[in-house]
Parts: C-alpha cells; sequence; structure tokens
C-alpha cells in the first residue's frame, strides 16, 4: 500500500507577482529565470549539476550582503511555475512590497526544470507524468534526506566564499519537509548562522501522516489507522528501497520520519520555530517548546499561529480559507527575527 501523494509540503505562494518589464515572453522563446530577476548558477555536486537560482536587491546583485537560503517543501515542482506567462511567487514569504536587504538564494529539485507552465505539470502542480503520476528516475534516485542535506551543505559552502555573500550571516529557512533539512542544516558545524523552522513536526513525519489518519478515521474512515500503520510495517521492512512510483519511495518517508526533535535540540545557532495551531504537526512542536525549556536551550524563538493550517492559511466553515494568505506575516516575523527585515531609509 502506498501512502497517497502528499499536500503537506505544499507551499506554494497563491498570488501571482506582477510581471516586470521584459518579462513578456515571444512565443518560440523559452523562459529563463533571468526573465524572471533571478540569477541561475550551476553548483558541481559530485557527479550532479545543482541548479541554484538567487534574487538580489535590484543594482545590488555584487554587493557583500546577508545570506538566506530557502529550503522548498516536499513534490516535485520546478521552482518557478508559470500561469499565462506569469510566474508564481518563489518564496511564499515576499510581497511586490518587500524591499530585500539580503540575497536569497532556492536550489532546485534534483532532475526537475526551473521553469514550467502549469499546464505542463501535473497533480499538485507536479512534474510527473500525466499518466502514471511518475516523476522522473532521477528525481527518485535523489530523493531522500540524507542527499538534501549533503547537496545543501555543498551548494551552501560553494555560496559562502563568493565575494557578494557575508558568510557571517547566513540564514537557512525551510517549510514543511524543508524544516527537517533547515534543522539538519543548522547542526554542521559553522554552516550557518540562525535557522527557521516552518511547519515541520519534530516528532517526524510518519507520526503527522497517522495524526492525520487519526482524522480520517473520526471522519468515518474505519480503515485509515491500520492502513497507515501497514506502510509504516512496510518501510522498516525495507527501509532503503528506492523504488520510482507516484509518492514517496521507502527511503524517503523512513529519513524524513526520524524525529528532527534530536537535531533541533542539539544546533548551536538560534532557531526560530513557526508553526499554525491547526497543523497536525503542532503538538511536536509544543513539546519541542516543552524540551527547549527542560533543557534551558536559549537560542529557540518559539511563534505559534492561532487558527492557522499547515500553509498559514485559516479555515471557514471547516475547509481551508486560501483568501487569507497569511504568509507575508509569517515571513516578516522571521525575517525580523533574522535580522534581514529592510529598514526604512
Amino acid at each position: 500500500m502506498k501512502v497517497r501523494m502528499r499536500i503537506l509540503g505544499l507551499f506554494l505562494g497563491l498570488v501571482l507577482l506582477k510581471a516586470a518589464p521584459g518579462m513578456a515572453q515571444a512565443a518560440t522563446t523559452r523562459p529563463q529565470p533571468a526573465d524572471f530577476g533571478f540569477r541561475h548558477l550551476v553548483v558541481m555536486f559530485g557527479r550532479d549539476s545543482v541548479q541554484v537560482l538567487v534574487q538580489s536587491p535590484p543594482g545590488r546583485e555584487q554587493a557583500r550582503l546577508p545570506l538566506l537560503l530557502w529550503v522548498q517543501g516536499s513534490l516535485p515542482r520546478p521552482l518557478i511555475m508559470l500561469e499565462a506567462g506569469r510566474p508564481f511567487g518563489v518564496f511564499p514569504f515576499l510581497t511586490k512590497q518587500t524591499k530585500l536587504s539580503c540575497h536569497l538564494v532556492v536550489i532546485g529539485k534534483p532532475g526537475i526544470p526551473l521553469v514550467a507552465d502549469v499546464r505542463d505539470l501535473g497533480a499538485s502542480q507536479s512534474f510527473v507524468d500525466k499518466a502514471t503520476q511518475i516523476p522522473p528516475l532521477y528525481y527518485c534516485q535523489r530523493n531522500y534526506l540524507d542527499y538534501y542535506l549533503r547537496r545543501n551543505e555543498a551548494v551552501l559552502r560553494f555560496l559562502k566564499k563568493q565575494p557578494w555573500v557575508d558568510a557571517r550571516s547566513v540564514t537557512v529557512a525551510g517549510h514543511s519537509e524543508g524544516s527537517t533539512i533547515a534543522a539538519g542544516l543548522a547542526t554542521v558545524p559553522g554552516l550557518v548562522s540562525r535557522a527557521a523552522y516552518l511547519s515541520g513536526n519534530p516528532l517526524g513525519r510518519m507520526l503527522t501522516n497517522v495524526v492525520e489518519a487519526r482524522q480520517d478515521e473520526a471522519a468515518g474512515d474505519s480503515a485509515a489507522v491500520a492502513q497507515m500503520f501497514g506502510y509504516w510495517r512496510e518501510v522498516v521492512a525495507d527501509p532503503a528501497r528506492m523504488d520510482c512510483t507516484p509518492g514517496d519511495h521507502n527511503r524517503a518517508t523512513f529519513g524524513f520520519s526520524a524525529a528532527p526533535l534530536v537535531a533541533l535540540l542539539q544546533a548551536k545557532v538560534p532557531v526560530f520555530v513557526g508553526y499554525g495551531t491547526l497543523d497536525r504537526g503542532v503538538v511536536g512542536n509544543d513539546y519541542l517548546q516543552l524540551q527547549a525549556m527542560e533543557q534551558h536551550k536559549n537560542n529557540f524563538t518559539f511563534r505559534a499561529y492561532p487558527g492557522r493550517e499547515h500553509n498559514f492559511f485559516s479555515t471557514k466553515d471547516g475547509r481551508v480559507n486560501y483568501d487569507d494568505y497569511f504568509w507575508p506575516k509569517v515571513g516578516e516575523d522571521f525575517l525580523r527575527w533574522a535580522g534581514l527585515w529592510p529598514t526604512a531609509r
């Protein structure tokens, strides 16, 4: 039994960015990241070419500034998704009014194109075969926690050597699946200055899945919990399996189900923990706060957002209220905490 394709990793900005001058594309021209204001870097990691996008304050691309690495959530999605030629927000916490004070960096998923039209994507805007819902084999072979940790560490070490990066001020922030990667990077000595852990579950992915199954059970699906535990039994029986099917393979599920609580409590750098109180991972985040208190950890800042779900939307009549877009507030909170919120001039 395969666990259904998750929606927990969705952090897509639902508000389209206003097209900037020069963004219009000729019908015969394939859009490039530069058309949307990004620098495109290729960083070698072993034999892999890692695709990296950088967004800088206009006119300050070569200025020595702090760096923020944003780690995207789950699902094999392009970084820049176009609808009618216009891009969705790559960084969900930014608005058209946000004035950058740092270099923003995001790393593409392995084997997934950087730019794609939503009409060419499958379910949940994933880059998959529309008939089978299976992502590219290259992606499947690299879609697991250890790979992302080693790859992202290599990219950060490369970036910190660049003259336009203030290596003394490097922040990593991740949402959902990306929060687990951010937690791991925060434990690497001297790699980052601070970390933001957003909408994660410090007790691991499978507990989040079990919580969801319990909710389904309460709604009348009597088999949901047994199926979820049965799935986990299959995973732990062969935790290294990396078949390429819809959803995550065993190695991905097993790795992301290890409790990030351990890494978070080991981190020596400041950590911002942000989560909605309606998120299925809320108990894990509350438990992390209790443990941080018990262990007298003073490097944590906790910010719970009442009535907000996994992607910081509110709910209305029992459904997610997509009209209530709250990411800019969350972004302002962790950017201010990190000292990256622009000051008035």
